[in-house]
């Protein structure tokens, strides 16, 4: 493009042509150029009719309007020209209230209620409806709470209108339709006309804009009196389809920008100083985790092809804790990558091709934008599906447990249906065989359920998440809210099956003692797997006892060989003969769960504590210790065994002052131990000396074991549910707190606090509290649980998709948690909110090569389509948005914008604006133009 040396040095205008003076006229009007022969190519060229002739224009159809709506009388009369019109009169209508609203400002409008403009904390917003004949319009008044910083546009908190017309305040007058834009021309600019009309007169110099043409052309026409000096006005386009070539590229868009102040394409000068700034927006493509199509392509021609299909899609949570329950939807769908350019000037259209194949590395700044999958802001219940959703319906069955008496009489309700029906949601007999099969397998081997446990977990009374019980109570969360009775009865029927055929049960930890701060069922599922272990021991040890029995020979049967001792006590001889005593080995107190506790210590209180024994047991406890100490001791006396069971029943009566220890020792029975007819005595005399090896076990294993299966069997629905209600949540909670999702600690804060919550909620449940009251408090918590769980996944996704970027990982889940807060509460019912999460976060410079990983390059099956391309690749992805800004200033003093007086300023002034948006399918152009009146 050359220009003629003889061109003046300001860029040519219509002005040139139109005024001899060579000022601009008060409306200039532009002639048509090529770029304005279509409406592709006539993006803010339409001619601007002159005002004087659109008042008139205004006029006439205001007093058409006004005879239309006066009936026609045949008789002569005059016109009183001192009557304003129906116009005139809805123009003195937009200047009273324009008026109120420039005495009130923003902060009296906020007062009176003025409304936030959704997802802009800056920006309010005050409406008024008006009518004009039989049409309605409405009136909005865009104001800012805070002025704005100078190149502020591509902040998130920038109105679209505020964008593309480079505006702060603004009006918008639109009819009330269903469309809400003027389809008709003579309407459009009768609105335009009333309101420049009515601002003028107010000496307001707001911006007023008034939507046109079909509503999906998004085409806007505006002006702003900027003073006695100068005009602004506003149009705006959009081209839905078929964007020609050169203008998908940013050399052709600069082309058409300067084509909006010259004459022809010839008359293009040299060297325009024109000021440039760019926003591109990259969406990262759908994540493929199976690798298969782009890592393998030439393995797979070895593969046949009906293996193919067996082999299932891996999903992005595969190797997550939860991922043996539920597969989660991907909470991030991708991420929104904005790349800016900050204002520079360029002169030719030929550095407009550098800029369109530079890097986006070279952009200015960086921001990075999770893109959030829709159900994690939907707070309706049902719409998440995961371990909440499922425990609100283990909830709803344990709400409706208290009718039944008898397990085979219960069903759960189904959100308030007959149990009739609900009796078809009950699983086929494959579901139960699978379950089956996978609780009771032999490769699951012992947990150790210490791996999953949290510092506030142990408050919480329920079973071990790797345990027997719990794993039932996981599976049991996904048969839905169907009755579970089926899989209680085939549950039970395999543990009677394992006590029968001695056979160990799974998931169980091998151990000797009992942990009371479980549920009940899985103390008695550990009291059950104690048993098997000593029937099984008992078995083989019969065939043992047999051999030895007929080994002893009856002609020597030592009374006096000491057996089953421990060692020496120090300091201790025996009374009625000179000889060390001896500590025996004793067997352990029998093992007891947590309700037979309970009933020893009832019996203790029924009984009384007078002779020292609160049942049998202890009295069969006191004879195994006495035996044990016999054959430990085989000449030792009943003073012996007091001084060594019960040093408090043996009084003293040596020297203490002296050290050394006589023999026999000096001393008494206790008054207690004396008394005639004392039942230690008589459990001593009847004793045999038997060491532990040969003594009856303290825990009858086969009467212990059939109590607990018929414990499992007779067991209420009420009972069964609270306990799978607390298990079901400590379960949940332990599989989720061993998600990764590095070193947020908010996150880890909230699993502290949901441990604490369900502690403080679930204490009820032991507390025999009225389930009616139980119920709403376990739906809040199961409420609270989702929120959390959704926060968690959430975590874990940003977490190992910026894995090498941990600093961005960490401040995009702090925004997405501060944001998420507040709808953390307990409500049960849906809460709108009307904000989406736009916030941005900055890519550091160390951070750009890992945000720029997760813009794989596309496969050749991905590429095919790309035949037409915008430039500005990332990775060879194009982005999905460019939005640009074109600007050229002029000074005031300076050029054909100056006034025939001086003025005292020196300030510049912005001829030419163009905003412009889209992709190589869409493109919308805005267009603003000051001209001199």
């Amino acid at each position: 493009m050359g220009t003629s040396p003889s061109l003046p040095p300001r860029l040519p205008t219509t002005t040139d042509l139109t005024s001899k003076e060579g000022r601009l006229p008060r409306d200039p009007t532009p002639p048509p150029t090529p770029f304005s022969t279509s409406r592709a190519d006539g993006i803010a060229d339409a001619a601007m009719a002159s005002t004087s002739s659109k008042y008139a224009k205004h006029r006439r159809i205001g007093e058409d309007e006004e005879e239309e709506e006066e009936p026609e009388e045949e008789l002569e009369r005059f016109d009183d020209f001192t009557i304003a019109s129906s116009w005139e009169r809805f123009i003195s209508e937009i200047e009273a209230i324009c008026r109120q609203w420039l005495a009130d400002g923003p902060k009296i409008l906020m007062a009176k209620g003025a409304e936030s403009v959704p997802s802009f904390e800056n920006l309010y917003m005050v409406k008024r409806d008006l009518k004009h004949g039989k049409r309605v319009y409405c009136m909005e008044y865009h104001f800012m709470k805070s002025a704005k910083g100078k190149y502020s546009y591509w902040n998130d908190d920038t109105h679209s209108t505020q964008l593309s017309f480079g505006v702060d305040d603004f009006l918008i007058i639109a009819p009330l339709s269903a469309s809400g834009v003027v389809l008709d021309d003579p309407e459009s600019t009768k609105l335009l006309s009333s309101i420049a009309i009515a601002l003028s007169n107010c000496g307001s110099n707001w911006p007023a804009f008034v939507p046109v043409h079909d509503p999906s052309r998004k085409a806007y026409i505006g002006i702003q009196n900027m003073g006695t000096v100068f005009t602004r006005r506003f149009e705006a386009d959009r081209i839905a389809s078929q964007v020609p070539i050169r203008l998908m590229h940013l050399e052709g868009l600069h082309e058409l920008f300067l084509s909006k102040f010259v004459l022809s394409s010839s008359d293009f000068p040299a060297k325009v100083k024109v000021n440039f700034s760019m926003k591109l927006t990259y969406r990262t493509p759908e994540y493929e985790y199976d690798h298969e199509e782009t890592l393998d392509s030439e393995a797979t021609e070895t593969i046949a092809e009906s293996e193919v299909p067996t082999q299932p899609r891996k999903q992005w949570d595969d190797d997550c804790p939860w991922a043996e329950w539920y597969s989660a939807e991907d909470p991030v769908k991708g991420f929104e990558l904005t790349a800016i350019w900050g204002e520079k000037m360029f002169e030719e259209s030929l550095e407009m091709a550098e800029v369109e194949n530079a890097s986006s590395f070279d952009a200015d700044s960086w921001l990075l934008h999770p893109v959030v999958s829709p159900y994690m802001v939907d707070d309706s219940i049902g719409k998440f599906v995961g371990f909440a959703s499922q425990l609100y319906l283990l909830v709803n069955a344990f709400e409706s447990s208290g009718e039944a008496q008898f397990l085979e009489d219960f069903v759960a309700d189904n959100s308030g249906q007959d149990n009739s029906k609900s009796l078809v949601t009950v699983p086929p007999p494959s579901v139960i065989d699978r379950v089956m099969k996978d609780l009771f397998n032999d490769e699951a081997g012992i947990s150790n359920y210490v791996e999953a446990e949290n510092k506030h977990g142990r408050a919480l009374k329920g079973a071990p998440s790797d345990s027997l019980f719990a794993q039932f109570c996981l599976h049991a969360l996904w048969f839905g809210n169907c009755n579970i009775r089926v899989l209680w009865i085939d549950f039970v029927r395999e543990i009677r099956w394992c006590w029968e055929e001695s056979e160990r049960l799974p998931r169980m930890k091998s151990t000797s003692k009992i942990d009371l701060s479980t549920c009940l069922i899985h103390q008695k599922l550990q009291m059950l797997a104690i048993c098997i272990e000593r029937k099984k021991s008992l078995n083989c040890e019969k065939d043992t006892d047999l051999a030895n029995k007929e080994g002893i020979s009856n002609s020597t049967a030592p009374s006096k060989i000491r057996k089953g001792s421990a060692g020496v006590v120090p300091s201790m001889m025996l009374i009625n003969i000179f000889q060390e005593m001896h500590a025996p080995y004793t067997q352990d107190a029998p093992l007891m769960t947590e309700d037979m506790h309970e009933e020893r210590l009832h019996a203790a209180e029924a009984f009384g504590n007078a002779v020292g024994l609160s049942g049998q047991l202890e009295r069969d406890i006191l004879s195994s210790d006495m035996s044990a100490f016999k054959a430990a001791n085989p000449d030792a006396a009943f003073e012996d065994f007091i001084r060594w069971h019960s040093p408090g029943d043996w009084v003293s009566e040596e020297d203490k002052a002296d050290g050394n220890s006589t023999w026999p020792p000096k001393g008494r029975l206790s008054q207690r131990m004396s008394e005639h007819g004392n039942m230690w005595r008589k459990i001593w005399n009847d004793a045999p000396a038997l060491p532990v090896s040969e003594q009856k076990s303290l825990l009858d294993s086969i009467r212990e074991g059939e109590k607990v299966v018929h414990y499992l069997e007779t067991l209420r629905p009420q009972q069964l549910l609270e306990q799978m209600v607390c298990t079901a949540f400590k379960s949940s909670a332990d599989i989720l707190n061993k998600t990764s999702y590095g070193s947020f600690k908010l996150m880890k804060t909230k699993m502290d606090q949901l441990y604490a919550t369900m502690a403080s909620t679930l204490k009820s449940l032991q507390g025999k509290s009225d389930i009616s009251d139980l119920a709403g408090d376990l739906k809040q918590l199961c409420q609270v649980f989702e929120h959390i769980e959704k926060l968690l996944i959430f975590a874990a996704s940003v977490h190992r998709k910026l894995i090498d970027a941990p600093r961005l990982a960490q401040s995009i889940f702090s925004d997405y948690f501060n944001y998420y807060l507040p709808k953390m509460g307990t409500s049960l019912e849906s809460i709108c909110y009307e904000s989406e999460f736009t916030t941005k976060e900055k890519v550091g410079m160390l951070e750009r090569d890992a945000v720029s990983s997760l813009f794989r390059p596309p496969t050749a099956n991905q590429s095919w389509r790309k035949v037409l391309s915008m430039g500005n690749l990332l990775n060879g992805h194009e982005p999905i948005q460019r939005e640009i800004v074109f600007s050229v200033m002029e000074r005031v003093s300076n050029g054909h914008y100056s006034s025939p007086t001086p003025l005292c300023t020196d300030e510049q002034v912005e001829t030419h604006r163009m905003y412009i948006s889209g992709t190589s399918n869409d493109l919308w152009v805005a267009l603003s133009v000051t001209s001199w009146d």
